[in-house]
Parts: C-alpha cells; structure tokens; sequence
C-alpha cells in the first residue's frame, strides 16, 4: 500500500483503463528515492491484475556502457516472437544482442523490430513497458525505448518510464507526457515514519521528518541510521544534497557487516552483471581467499542486496553508488582487475572495460583492446555505446596522434547517430592535439557537418580546398573529394563570393577523375550551379536514372541535376537512393534525398510526389537533422500553398526561419525557400502586392533570402505579381537580370521561367507570340507549368475582348489546376471565365484533398499490393498502425476493400457526395485524429495479408470540413 500517493496511482491507472482507445507513454520524474520505482511497481502489479502482458527493466549505473542489455531485459518475455518476424528485423535484433552473425546492423531495423514484437503483443492482451531508472540504462536501449514510445499512440501499449530529475534521457521528447514525482506532504510523510519506525522518540520523530523533506526513501532509511549511531545529525543536516544523505544512510549498513560482506559489496557495486557467482568469484581474487555464498547472507538480511534466485542487485540505486564514493580509488582498482579475470573467458567485451576501469595510466594495448570492442559494439549495431568505448580508448592512448584518430572515429559515428553536442565537443576536444595530415582533414570535413556548412565563411571554406590539396599530393583522392563536395555545400547554402567558388572547381578538376564523375558533377553544380550548369547537364544526360545499380552516385547525380535546374531528372536520380536507402533502413541519408526530391518535384509541378516532404520531415526530426527538417518543413507549407491553404503554416516557416538564422552567416537557401512558400501562398489569394513583397526578397543580392540559383526558378512567379501590381518595368528588368545568370544555353527549369516570364511581361505588340512559345516550351508537357501559361494567355485574351478564345484557354487551366489539387489557382481560372460569362463549374475532390500526406502513401502502397508488413517497414511505423490508416482511408474514398483502391486513387474524384460540397477549401486529414477502434474485427482491420478483401468501414462517409493545420511530426 503506497501512502500519499492516491492522486498520481488514480492518473496511472486510469491510463491503463484508457488503453483499449489510446497509447500512451509517460514519464515519471523525480528526486532519488521519491518514490517512482515504488509507483512503477504498483502500476506493474495492477497492469498484471487486468491481463496486461508486462515488459520490464531497470537500469543499473554499471551497465551503461553495455549496448542493449536493458532492451534485452525488456524483451525477455517475448523474445522467442522474434522468429516471426522479418528476416533483416530479426537478424538486426539478434545481432544487438549478440545472437546473430549480422554485421552493422542499422538501429533503426532494430527499433522497428522492437515495435513489432510489442504490437504483436499487444493483439493478445495490452502491453506494459516499464522502464525504470531509464537515466542509467545504456543509451542503445533508451534510443528504442524512444522509437517505440514515439509510436504507440494507435496501439494497445502503454510506456511508462522512470527518471532521475535532471537526466538527459528523452524528457523533452513531445510523444511523452511527464508527471513531477514530489515528496510526501505532511500527513502522508507522518503516516508512513510512524508504519516503519514506531518506536521513534517524539524527538528524534521530528527530527527525521525535518531531514528527510517528504522524501519516502528517507522517511525509511534516516530512522535506521540515527538509531546506529554512526552518523551525526550534520551529516544528515539539510545543506547536504539529499542523494548524499541517503548515501551516508546505507553506508551505515554497510561498516558493521563481515569482512568478506564487505568485499562481496564493493565488487557488487563495480559488476555490471547480475550473477551472484561472478560477484563471489572476483571478491575471493580481491580477498585472497574464498568468499563463500555465505558471504552475502549478511547484506540480504540487511536489505542491501535482493534476489529472485537468477538475478542479484542492490535494492535501491544510492546503494550502489553510496559504496563506489566509499571505496578508495585502488580498491576499486583492485575490484575491476578481479572482475576481469573473471570475464575474460565468457565476456571479452565487459572484460576489457573493467580492466581499463583498473588503470589510470595510458596503456596502448589495453587501449586497442577497446577500440576493437567499438568495432564490436558498431557490428552490433550499437553505435552509441561504439562511441563510448572509442573515448575511453582515445583516454588511455599515450600517443597523441592515435588519441586524436580514436576521438574523430568516435565523432564521425556520433555524426552518423545525429548527436551535434557530442561531435562538437569531440571536435573541441581534438582541435588542440597534433593530428596525422589525413586525420586533420577529418578534423575539417566535421567543422560545420551538420548544417552541410551553411554557416561556412569563405575562409573556411578555402581551407577545405587547401586541405584536399594536401590530400590529393598524398594520392589520396577520395578524400579530396569528400572535403571538396563538403566545400560545395557550403557554397550553395551560403554564398561566399566567385573567388571562393572557382577555386573549389578548380581544386575538383585537379583531381584524376573522369569527366561524368558523380563527386566532380556534384561540386560544379553546388559551386557554380549557373555557370557550369550547361555542362553538368550534358554528361548527366549520359547516365541511366539508376547510375548502374550504385545508390550512392545516383545520389550524387540528382544533387547535380537539382541544382542545375533539371528537376526531371533530379527525380529520376534521387528515387534511386531512396529505394536503397528505404530497404537499408538508412533513414538520416534517406530524409536527405526525400527532402531534396520533394523540391524538385514542387519545382516540376508533381504536388503528389512532393508530399512525401511530409515523411522527410519526420525523418529528419527522427534522426537530429534539423537543415533537412527545416528544408522539408518549407516544402509542406509550399504544397498547402498551392493546394489552396489561405497562408503557409506559420510554424512550420517560423521553425524553419529558425534553423536558417541560427549560424552568423544565414542560410540563404532556406530563407529563399520560406520567401517562396510565402509568395506563393500570396498568389494563390490573389494578394498580389504580397506576394511581390516576398518574392522579390530573392532578388536582391542584400537580403539574406537571396539566392543565385532559387533566383532563376522564382523569376516566373515574380513576373506575376509584378504584372498585378504595375510593376511590369521592375519585372522585364530583373528579367533582363535573370537572362544574363542563364546564359545562352539555360537549364529547363532556367528555360520554362524565361519564356513564361517574357510573355506576361511583354508590351501587347509581342505578348501573344510570346505566350505560344510559352505554350510550347520547355513547359508544354509539364500540367502545372503549362496550366499557368494558359491562364495567364486566357486573361490577356479576355482583356482585350477575344472571349470565345479566352474560354479555351482558361477552361483548359482551370480543369488542369483542379486536377493538379491546386485550388486556389483553379478558383482563379474560373472567376477569369466568369468574366468571360461562363458559369457553373465546381471544384473536384481527389484523394489528394482527402487524405494526409501519411495516409497517400498508405493507400498507394497498399494499392500496389503491399501487406500491412510490408509498408510497415518501409515506413518504420508498425503493421498494426497500418491497419489503423486503412481504417480512415478507405470511409475516405468510399471504398470497403484494397481492391478498390488502385480505381479510387486513380480517379481523381471524390466518392460520391463530395464533388457537390459547398466548402471550397481542400480538406486534409489530420494524422493526429484517431479512428475510433472496433475490437469486434481486428483480423480484418490489421491484417497483413496484402489480398484482404476487406477492413471495417463502420463510419459513414463524411462531408470534409474546414483543413486542419498541416501535420506537425514527432520529434526526438
């Protein structure tokens, strides 16, 4: 029976009676011995009385540096499930742990092996994940306990965790909903001294309430310690920290015991096992003599260790951590040393961080000992803990230049991992050692990793050239070139001048590669996007779209072909990177290549493909990569623009405005991105001057927002406003401006913007010549560019009274935008043909208008025969959440089975009812509303047969009501 705590075990248990309609994952926050494990412990008990399947562990301050040994403490109970589950999941999992022969699996396939195995739980009974101590569990662990809480909103899962006030564990991550564990107020902290300590003086009563500040912990233990008398009341006095008084409190348990008890403790508190024989074994080494299983009868009387017979351990954390301040320094010394020569047959790994534990000198061999142990660790998978075992091998290299070398290992897989602080403070780190010339390259290529060096200054960037210089003159040209595309992206995202700019094209020619080589193809087109532009294109014409089965070139190559302005095939490119990054399960390069492809595709006019930006974004914020997550952030709000949305979503543009003025230098291509996506949204409202306002930001060469490339591709955009506004000779000027950055041979993006520009900014003597060559340009096959050719001809035509010829014009825009989902432009065209006399049209409903980015790329997933399994994994969601989306999407489109999907999505309509709907504005679903869920029928719902007939459409169709604001994604 918990005393005083009936309010926050009430909120508890009303989550696990809520857990039919509603995941969830909370957090309980709090000094040490507060009393979350007592509250974790009567929720398990209560999850265990209504059926709940319970997955439990505890972290332990010693295994921290054990890569997945609290995840595999949770997943003990079922982890025989695991043999259901996908080849590359399993063998990724088992791997982890050490069960498999998988080399480097990706701990993303091992997180979404994790949440199948839970939500295939789940479908037998609900599911309780408790996590206590979560602050001392190893850093693996928590990262999947993150994936998984972050997931399990549409399951019958509850994450509950417990964690130590001011740990850095996943607090401030959004899918969590933390409660403050406080101390006992009065009555409660009376009640519970008077239980245990009824014999206490009214004195000494007092006295313990006052120390112990309603810490139940505390109340408990300062009564055994007052009455030993081995402690004075100012050691227990309040200035002390409260953890530090109650480590003194068990100490005082611990000076009475037997000797060997003792030694049994210390080595205890060293262990990172929980084998009560490894334990005896290394404190017979430390005593020179046999210490017997009667040893540690003693610290069980005295309550300081627990058993269930297969497992030993302190029975509060303090203890652990009381006797390891306790012990000197070459005891503790002398109990790693024990502990491995235990280890060393049965557990290399632990064996070899024990014996670094015993020394405080440099040792290079104990040092490569642990740098094999990284590589151990990374082949599992775990490369959070790989980084650990890297530092405190870089810690004990005597040399300086092999220290320097581990660190900046350490730090290219904490890139890897997303973890900015970590790699900066590596990076200062190293920064004053005397590096071997490769590695200070190394050393270079992370200064500014993260935001691809948007903040790189021209200085900065010149010394990467100099540096891939010296790599070159040491034959070393991959390395060269790795520094030099990093040199590039500098130069895109800001623009440090032409000087800086052509000695990076010329450093990337000096290298011995061939002309059509992806990296030098990449760094023209990053450096001189307009300047070698006619060149990059011509020998990307001489690739296949798969760069011959190499993921990683056709990465390169749709880099090039993007900055270049050939969007087609940029698109071309980049899908083959995603495909392999997908099936690889790389998802930090894979929302990298969705984000840059969804831009294309915008720039193009394929607004369905550009709304996988809203996968990218989640990605991103998945993996830390917040420049990414900023660009995808832009593109969504660029699409809501077009499809109608009256403004861009202020937050999302906010938060991206954010990332690109955080560096001293702003991001001027992410800036020119939001001035897009504000012109945009300013023209679709017929907010002309606006629009003008923002547009023009990314012309003039003293914003910030401006942009040498992004310039070319607005110009079409700009004209328009200009033409609304009287602005018609500010236009044809920048238009003059534009031709000379294009130059004679302009890309097809450089050319569609051109001709569009030139025919609505021209004088009525040229305009209707110009306006065909518009029509049958470089945009005459592309529907959205050719759709606002036809408008803007429809409305000179209608200006100057040709209206039989307008209606053509118009009508052919208007069908074309409404099928494009561009409803804002598609009411445009048709208040045109209003003025022209023609009336009676109403907009469409495509699938597009009713379903959420997510759940398009459900339905045609599953449209294509994909299982409910199958786009799980693609989309690192679980299968059960599939089933979810299906049971919204098919009400939706008036479907009741997958086989009607492919005909639903390729219609472009809207089920019946819908076509006739007053409300003008395109609806869109929002992921965060849940469908209400049947129990009745869960095989149908959530099967994973990709020839399931049917999923349960009790909710009728109904009619969309006003959009919702766009998705906003789980972050980390």
């Amino acid at each position: 029976m918990l005393v005083g705590r009936e309010k926050e075990l009430g909120d508890l248990r009303d989550r696990l009676s809520r857990i039919e309609s509603r995941g969830c994952g909370v957090g309980l926050v709090g000094e040490a011995g507060v009393g979350k494990s007592a509250l974790q412990a009567a929720v398990v008990a209560d999850a265990r009385a209504r059926g709940f399947t319970v997955l439990t562990a505890r972290g332990s301050e010693a295994e921290t540096h054990l890569p997945f040994a609290s995840l595999h403490q949770v997943l003990r109970p079922v982890l025989a499930r695991s043999a259901t589950l996908p080849a590359r999941q399993r063998d990724a999992l088992l791997s982890g742990f050490g069960m498999s022969e998988v080399t480097s699996p990706d701990p993303f396939l091992i997180a979404l092996a994790v949440l199948e195995l839970v939500v295939d739980a789940a479908r037998q009974a609900p599911v309780l994940m408790s996590l206590d101590d979560l602050h001392w569990m190893d850093e693996p662990s928590v990262d999947v306990a993150a994936f998984v809480a972050r997931r399990v909103e549409s399951e019958r899962v509850m994450v509950l965790a417990s964690v130590r006030a001011g740990s850095a564990s996943f607090t401030d991550d959004p899918s969590m909903e933390w409660m403050t564990v406080a101390g006992l107020d009065a009555s409660a902290a009376s009640a519970l001294v008077d239980e245990h300590a009824p014999d206490l003086t009214p004195a000494l009563r007092e006295r313990v309430l006052r120390a112990a500040q309603g810490n139940p912990l505390a109340l408990q233990e300062f009564p055994v310690a007052m009455r030993s008398g081995r402690f004075g009341w100012t050691e227990l006095s309040d200035e002390l920290p409260m953890t530090t008084r109650l480590e003194r409190a068990f100490v005082s348990r611990v000076a009475h015991l037997p000797a060997a008890t003792r030694t049994l403790l210390m080595v205890a508190a060293l262990d990172d096992g929980t084998d009560l024989a490894e334990m005896l074994a290394a404190a017979s080494i430390v005593a020179g003599a046999t210490v017997g299983l009667e040893a540690s009868q003693p610290a069980f009387d005295e309550g300081l260790l627990i058993s269930d017979g297969a497992v030993t351990h302190f029975r509060h954390p303090l203890v652990r951590s009381a006797l390891w301040h306790t012990t000197p320094l070459a005891r503790r010394q002398a109990g790693h040393a024990a502990l491995a020569s235990v280890l060393s047959g049965p557990h290399p790994d632990r064996a070899t961080w024990h014996r670094a534990s015993s020394i405080t000198s440099a040792d290079e061999r104990i040092a490569a000992e642990l740098e094999q142990a990284a590589r151990n660790a990374f082949r599992r998978g775990a490369l959070v803990s790989a980084v650990s075992w890297l530092r405190r091998a870089a810690a004990l290299s005597p040399d300086q230049s092999a220290r320097g070398a581990r660190l900046l290992d350490a730090a290219e897989i904490a890139f890897e991992l997303g973890r900015f602080s970590q790699v900066e403070q590596i990076r200062r780190q190293v920064a004053g050692m005397a590096l071997r010339p490769r590695d200070q390259s190394r050393l270079a290529w992370l200064e500014g990793v993260f935001d691809d060096g948007c903040s790189g200054e021209s200085a900065e960037v010149r010394r990467l050239s100099r540096l891939a210089e010296q790599a070159l003159h040491t034959s070393d040209p991959d390395l060269a070139m790795q520094l030099l595309v990093g040199a590039a992206r500098r130069v895109w995202w800001s623009d440090p001048g032409a000087d800086v700019r052509q000695e990076i094209v010329r450093m990337a020619q000096q290298v011995p590669l061939p002309e059509d080589d992806p990296r030098l193809l990449a760094v023209c087109a990053l450096a001189e996007s307009n300047e070698r532009g006619s060149f990059v294109i011509g020998q990307l014409a001489d690739w296949p779209s798969d760069a011959h089965g190499r993921p990683e070139a056709a990465g390169l190559l749709g880099i090039a072909a993007f900055c270049t302005g050939d969007f087609a095939r940029a698109v071309e490119f980049l899908s083959t990177p995603v495909d392999a990054l997908r099936a690889q399960g790389r998802l930090s390069l894979l929302a990298e290549a969705l984000a840059i492809r969804a831009w294309a595709a915008i720039y193009l006019g394929g607004f369905e493909l550009a709304r996988t930006a809203d996968e990218a974004m989640r990605l991103a914020d998945e993996t830390g990569q917040t420049l990414w997550a900023a660009t995808a952030r832009i593109a969504i709000a660029a699409i809501g623009a077009i499809r109608g949305s009256h403004g861009p979503d202020a937050e999302l543009l906010t938060a991206a405005e954010r990332v690109a003025v955080r560096t001293p230098i702003a991001t001027s291509s992410l800036l020119a991105g939001v001035q897009f996506a504000r012109g945009l949204a300013e023209l679709g409202a017929a907010r002309y001057e606006q629009a003008y306002g923002q547009l023009r930001r990314v012309f003039d060469p003293e914003d910030p927002a401006f942009q040498r490339a992004q310039q070319v591709w607005t110009l079409s955009y700009l004209a328009e406003a200009a033409v609304h506004t009287g602005r018609q000779d500010e236009g044809r000027a920048l238009l003059v401006a534009i031709e000379r950055v294009a130059g004679s041979d302009p890309s097809p993006a450089a050319r569609i913007a051109l001709e569009y520009s030139r025919a609505v900014l021209a004088d009525d003597t040229t305009a209707e010549v110009l306006f065909q060559q518009a029509l049958d340009g470089g945009g005459r096959r592309l529907p959205w560019h050719r759709a606002r050719a036809e408008l803007a001809y429809g409305s000179w035509l209608r200006r100057h009274r040709r209206l039989v010829e307008s209606r053509t014009m118009l009508r052919a825009a208007r069908d074309a935008f409404d099928t494009l989902g561009a409803r804002a432009w598609a009411e445009r065209a048709d208040q045109e043909l209003r003025a022209t006399g023609e009336k009676g049209w109403l907009p469409t409903v495509g699938p597009g208008d009713l379903l959420s980015p997510q759940e398009a790329q459900i339905a045609e997933l599953a449209a294509q025969g994909l299982s409910n399994r199958e786009i799980a994994q693609r989309l690192y969601l679980s299968h059960r959440t599939i089933g979810s989306h299906l049971y919204r999407i098919f009400p939706k489109l008036g479907i009741t089975s997958r086989a009607q999907l492919r005909a639903a999505l390729a219609s472009g309509t809207a089920p019946p009812g819908e076509t006739a709907r007053s409300n003008r504005t395109a609806p869109s679903a929002s992921p965060s509303r849940r469908p209400t869920r049947s129990r009745a029928r869960p095989d149908q719902m959530q099967s994973d047969d990709a020839s399931q007939p049917d999923v349960p459409v009790s909710p009728p169709v109904k009619r969309p009501g006003p959009r919702p604001k766009p998705y906003l994604p789980e972050s980390l």
